[in-house]
């Protein structure tokens, strides 16, 4: 019995030509610069920050707290965002998002933010670096009014939004406001988490119906409205700073519905489907990163336990669940995940329990720090060991794309 084999279609092309597959939608080149760079950044924050290599044994790179949180969110995530948005903007329209030459610029003008962010002049770099969420929003704008697509509006919304919060960062960081540097990369968090929340409403029980034989997850529309309503006030309550006695009830319920939800979606029977069981496990960690939240107004933890159950547990899990996905389907190949991918997802969830425990403080020196630095470098590793041959090469199946 013979084996039905398919031949990965070779691409003759350079890849510094825009006709190359690696610049035919959206998702191929910003998944594969944000994974890269989310596994070399990350080991140059923590070698800095356990003191391991000097700040002055290379004065002219700026790696510190406020470059690791910052590149983070408006560098690694801001990219998959972008990367995800173009891709599902495509099949929501059937207009295309930027291909070409037009992407290969927006993923260079990226590429040279992050340069800029570690080695140029503080304002050179803010003004490199900012320029990038307007560029890539301005022509998603486009092909969403040019179809009538309104329901996806508030997707530019939310990346006007995080171009905002990247402003005042660098405003802060250049002097010109009198503000900590936390406070604008926490808000991109939360918009972040709202828009993971509002995709994964959308997204989520509909792959479990199709991926998960037997099961028929509940959908509520009113409950999900509820839901990130109050997702949206926590954010806006944490952001003003309102006080814990308000903050308190909008953090609990929101976390209460989110469970309660993936509860309905019949997240216990994807334990078989890694491409599915890590979407819901990351979800799941929204809800921990807001009651997280809600303890350390209360001084009871601390907030970096909270905010990295929501960027470490739920934004990097669901972005490599995503990523995945993404890549298989839209290369023409089955969405079935095998050791490799269980692997990945099995380290970031590793990678996202260890840093929240460090900062719960049950650890006294560098070791679950490390070994979730560990983790989340093995995790991407692997992504881009995996998944780069099919970024890079045309679909098997032949479509556009």
């Amino acid at each position: 019995m013979s084996l039905l084999h398919i031949e990965e279609p070779a691409s003759t092309t350079s890849a510094w030509d825009s006709s190359h597959p690696l610049w035919a939608l959206g998702f191929r080149p910003f998944y594969l610069v944000a994974a890269v760079f989310a596994a070399l950044a990350i080991p140059l924050w923590i070698l800095r920050y356990l003191g391991w290599w000097s700040a002055g044994a290379v004065p002219w790179l700026h790696v510190g707290f406020n470059w690791h949180m910052h590149e983070m969110v408006f560098g690694m995530a801001a990219a998959v965002v972008v990367g995800f948005l173009y891709t599902a903007a495509f099949n929501w329209t059937g207009l295309w998002t930027p291909v070409r030459g037009r992407l290969a610029a927006l993923v260079a003008l990226w590429l040279v933010g992050r340069l800029a962010m570690l080695a140029a002049p503080p304002l050179v770099g803010a003004v490199i670096d900012w320029l990038f969420l307007p560029a890539a929003a301005w022509p998603l704008w486009q092909v969403l009014k040019r179809s009538g697509n309104k329901r996806n509006y508030f997707l530019v919304g939310l990346l006007a939004l995080m171009a905002t919060a990247n402003g005042v960062f660098h405003a802060i960081m250049l002097g010109w406001m009198t503000a900590s540097s936390i406070a604008p990369v926490q808000a991109a968090i939360l918009v972040i988490v709202l828009m993971e929340a509002a995709i994964g409403t959308r997204i989520i029980p509909m792959f479990t119906r199709n991926g998960a034989p037997g099961s028929n997850p509940v959908v509520e529309p009113k409950l999900d409205r509820l839901s990130l309503g109050l997702i949206v006030s926590f954010a806006l309550g944490w952001i003003t700073s309102v006080p814990v006695w308000l903050i308190t009830p909008l953090g609990v319920a929101a976390a209460a519905l989110v469970l309660l939800r993936l509860w309905h979606w019949q997240a216990l029977r994807t334990a078989g489907y890694p491409l599915l069981w890590i979407m819901h496990l990351s979800y799941a960690w929204i809800a921990a990163g807001l009651l997280l939240l809600v303890l350390s107004r209360w001084q009871m933890v601390s907030a970096s336990a909270g905010f990295h159950a929501l960027t470490v547990g739920s934004m990097a899990g669901l972005i490599l669940g995503m990523m995945t996905r993404t890549t298989l389907g839209h290369t023409g190949r089955p969405l079935r995940a095998g050791p490799m991918e269980t692997a990945m997802f099995g380290l970031i969830q590793l990678s996202a329990l260890s840093r929240v425990l460090s900062a719960l403080g049950w650890d006294k020196g560098p070791d679950l720090l490390a070994f979730s630095a560990l983790c989340w470098v093995g995790a991407f590793f692997l992504y881009v060991w995996a998944y780069a041959p099919y970024l890079v090469r045309s679909r098997v199946d032949g479509k556009s794309g």
